[in-house]
């Protein structure tokens, strides 16, 4: 067994990689400040993004359902791949050669693993042999449908021959007979013998957004074949059909840069597409278009829920005229709603696909297709009012009652009322009647959802459901019970989503004493939580926010971190809608283990550690004190070396008013040798509790409000700002004292008062370079 990877290569993997171009993959990235990028969360649905990343840091975290950790969790989560692959994984990309305790070498780790190299070395054999002689009605078939051997080759098309050839390639790889059926390439019959899945057909690779090849597809070319026309790989640990799309590899910049996706039935459609200029096209594998599609689309497109649909983007839907193309169109329509983009239905004249029309027509005619494509709701209404006879009375009501829900159902607004003109046109139906119609149709879907809402059980557990707090995250237990396009809260109830104001986490403010015995408004080395009345004493410092609660349009309650930076900006908001997954503090604050930087000592990377709940930034009072100390430890963890290794040593010898606060600072008090070093953050979450790695991590994450320009002067302000407030605290305990001493009965002690003061006075001074 080989030993465990050396702790150097895995900081070296670490430290080469690219956190943003690692979740580029799966995520499409956009700025979020200085240093920071935002995206929807790739692991609960969300409608807002609230997935923050910060490459320099190399830090995730998503303040809606606390998923947060490095580029190895980030992989382990998204791909399912233990700690040593992951780091394996990222080790090949950069072509860097890990060395193992003990001398070993790598091993395969687990099912996963060893599937997908099987999968690459049957793509690889499938493609070789497109060039036999047993392949030529496959390379007959590509060229009738105008494909030639550089689009097989860009595609990765390949032909699986018969008699068993793949499964004795495979095994002379060292690959085992129960490998080969776990990966779906051998299947094995009744009698316990097995066979080639793939024979005498053409096959499609179908890989994620990585470009790993996860399954395929193969379509028959013999008359003999008795199977279906289409094939595809069974479900296996790495291949689920209802979760790929087939050519999004290909597609997702485009996608990405463009904010369209087009969306085809078939893979010669993909490539007909993509050869014609249609570089967004996807298809799904053997199953219809659902939830899980809708997920992978929406992460990729950045499709953010915007009241204002023209700005967002675009998916394009292409169907087929027949029966089968009719209910894929109904099945896409049902989903419609999950998508905050606009939806379009492209239908190709003569009832042609994509692959069909651009063999007759042209590719000018494919991209035509696309953008002469229709509205969803344009496309369904009409559809639905083929079904009535216009032309009576009663076929134009029952048309009437058929369409005005979907109608009902658009979510602008004023889009909403054009199609009720436009529906009242097509049935030749006064406009104030079709009005009245959807109307209806709206209250009783309204009607409905209130209903559903009403009846859900909650447990006890959640029967605070609704609690949502946004900015940094949600509250412990909150059910949030999905989110409402319409603006609803269709889900939980908000008794508990009011805005806490300063509490403390225990809800006592317990006041404290200084380290040296002075009264200075609390100071949390001792682990009391004290009062933050100081923070009074310097109102409008550098960075002071405001924290301020705002209803939601999907019910609920935002909370929202945001004030006016040293120069005045105001600080960026980080919101978080109410919908999308549940959400509970079991995965907001995660033992530090499971995403804490890696240690080649520890023997036990591949298990699924234990989760301990902990402190989270949404938790924290919102006194000016406390924000004034969460903001300079924002700055000392994203920009030590902004603020310089003597201001930070100084300011972490403040006394904290806010004792969870003060842990992270001891943290950095006793890591300050590691601040030009790329593990910084890392270096600090090994100092602190497990249960506070969360804390740091979103610390080291959260959105600092300046621009690039200013952001080093907003840190060496803010980190003077604490200072400064610190020293105005000694100041006024030093004036208490000096009153309260009689310099004639003491002289010795009042004169040392006298000298303290003037040295702080004059740190003050230096402070403000006065």
């Amino acid at each position: 067994m080989a030993g465990l990877i050396r702790r150097n290569d895995i900081d070296e993997v670490r430290s080469r990689t690219n956190l943003a171009d690692i979740v580029g993959d799966y995520v499409t990235l956009k700025n979020a400040g200085v240093g920071s990028m935002k995206g929807l969360c790739p692991f609960h649905e969300e409608r807002s993004p609230s997935f923050h990343v910060r490459p320099q840091v190399g830090f995730y975290h998503c303040f809606g359902c606390g998923e947060g950790g490095d580029v190895f969790t980030f992989l382990q989560k998204m791909d399912h791949v233990t700690f040593s692959e992951a780091v394996e994984r990222l080790a090949g990309r950069l072509g860097y050669e890990l060395h193992y305790e003990d001398g070993g070498q790598a091993t395969d780790h687990g099912n996963r693993a060893r599937i997908l190299s099987a999968n690459k070395a049957a793509e690889d054999f499938f493609q070789a042999q497109l060039a036999t002689s047993e392949a030529e009605l496959g390379r007959v078939f590509l060229g009738q449908r105008g494909f030639d051997q550089a689009a097989a080759e860009r595609f990765g098309v390949g032909y699986a021959p018969r008699g068993g050839a793949l499964g004795k390639h495979l095994k002379t790889l060292g690959y085992t007979e129960e490998e080969l059926v776990t990966a779906g390439l051998l299947g094995r019959g009744d009698r316990g013998d097995v066979y080639d899945r793939f024979r005498g057909r053409l096959v499609w690779p179908i890989r994620d957004v990585t470009g790993q090849t996860l399954g395929f597809g193969a379509r028959k070319l013999r008359e003999d074949d008795t199977g279906p026309k289409y094939l595809n790989t069974p479900e296996t640990p790495v291949y689920h059909k209802s979760q790929v799309l087939y050519g999004l590899d290909l597609a997702k910049r485009d996608v990405a840069r463009g904010k369209q996706i087009v969306v085809v039935e078939g893979y010669t459609d993909v490539m007909a597409c993509h050869l014609a200029g249609v570089t967004t096209a996807v298809a799904t594998c053997g199953t219809a278009f659902g939830v899980d599609h809708v997920k992978i689309v929406r992460r990729v497109l950045g499709d953010f829920d915007n009241a204002d649909t023209t700005a967002t983007g675009e998916v394009i839907f292409t169907f087929d005229p027949d029966e089968a193309g009719q209910k894929a169109a109904s099945r896409a329509f049902s989903e419609e709603q999950r998508f905050a983009a606009q939806t379009f239905v492209a239908v190709a004249p003569d009832g042609l696909d994509p692959c069909d029309l651009r063999l007759h027509r042209g590719d000018d005619a494919v991209r035509r297709l696309v953008t002469t494509r229709k509205p969803m709701f344009e496309f369904m209404i009409r559809r639905t009012l083929a079904d009535h006879d216009l032309e009576t009375v009663e076929g134009r009501v029952a048309a009437l009652r058929a369409s005005a829900p979907v109608v009902a159902g658009i979510r602008d607004q004023a889009m909403g009322v054009g199609y009720s003109r436009n529906l009242a046109g097509w049935l030749g139906m006064d406009p104030s009647e079709v009005a009245r119609a959807v109307s209806t149709a709206r209250s009783a879907v309204t009607k409905s959802a209130g209903d559903s809402a009403s009846s859900r059980p909650r447990s006890a557990a959640g029967s605070r459901a609704g609690d949502s707090h946004g900015a940094y995250g949600s509250r412990p237990g909150a059910d949030r019970g999905g989110d409402s396009r319409d603006g609803r809260d269709r889900g939980g109830d908000s008794r508990d989503g009011r805005d806490r104001g300063g509490d403390s986490r225990d809800g006592r403010d317990r006041g404290g004493e200084s380290r040296d015995g002075r009264d200075r408004g609390g100071d949390s080395r001792g682990g009391v939580t004290q009062g933050a009345s100081a923070g009074a004493a310097s109102p409008g410092y550098p960075g002071a926010g405001s924290v301020e609660s705002r209803s939601n349009p999907s019910g609920g309650i935002d909370r929202a971190v945001g004030g006016a930076g040293p120069n005045g900006d105001e600080q960026t908001r980080l919101t978080e809608d109410s919908g999308g997954a549940q959400s509970g503090r079991s995965h907001d604050s995660r033992d530090r283990e499971s995403w804490r930087a890696p240690d080649s000592r520890d023997t036990h990377w591949d298990q699924e550690p234990q989760q301990e709940a902990g402190p989270s930034i949404v938790d924290l009072p919102t006194d000016q004190a406390t924000r004034l100390e969460r903001d300079a430890l924002m700055a000392m963890l994203q920009h030590p070396t902004d603020i310089g290794r003597e201001m930070l040593a100084r300011a972490t010898q403040v006394g904290f008013s806010n004792a969870t606060l003060g842990v992270v600072r001891d943290a950095i008090a006793i890591s300050l040798d590691a601040m030009e070093s790329p593990e910084w953050v890392a270096t600090i979450i090994r100092e602190v509790p497990q249960s506070f790695a969360s804390l740091v991590q979103q610390l080291a994450i959260g959105p600092i409000p300046q621009r690039a320009e200013q952001i080093a002067v907003y840190c060496q302000e803010i980190a003077a700002s604490l200072v400064g407030l610190d020293l105005l605290r000694a100041k006024a305990d030093l004036l208490g004292s000096l009153q309260r001493t009689d310099p004639v009965a003491d002289p010795e002690r009042y004169a040392r008062i006298q000298r303290d003061l003037l040295s702080v006075e004059q740190e003050r001074r230096s402070l403000r370079n006065e």
